[in-house]
């Protein structure tokens, strides 16, 4: 089975420094790894803002492998505070993502590998 490594040029620091891609293609399939919601200056203080960020970087992905959000077949968001942000959560993905609608699974964690993160989105889409 082949693989295709997909790095976007601002996450080659992520593939030389911690080991792992921002996405493979194989077989007809794009496996994202998760996006956090941060920003130049670390995760910002308003939760729309961090989500936001999490769909871009995971636009940047798509794109890297041309690809659009149009192209995700599923995806596995992991909230911390699920319930406190879940609501808003959906009104910033509705901004990104459109029907027909992904398969969607939303788990609750108690914490991100980045500190005061609250979402990590993990897409698969279709090549």
């Amino acid at each position: 089975m082949s693989r295709d490594v997909i790095v976007p040029e601002e996450n080659q620091n992520q593939y030389q420094n911690f080991h792992f891609a921002s996405a493979v293609r194989s077989s007809g399939l794009l496996l994202c790894s998760g996006q956090i919601g941060a920003g130049a200056d670390g995760i910002p203080d308003s939760v729309e803002e961090e989500f936001q960020n999490a769909w871009k970087a995971i636009g940047t992905v798509l794109e890297e492998a041309g690809l659009t959000y149009n192209d995700i077949l599923e995806y596995t968001s992991y909230h911390v505070n699920m319930h406190d942000h879940l609501g808003t959560f959906m009104k910033v993905r509705d901004k990104f993502v459109s029907e027909p609608w992904p398969a969607w699974t939303a788990i609750g964690i108690t914490e991100l590998a980045i500190p005061g993160a609250r979402v990590e989105i993990r897409v698969t889409a279709g090549c």
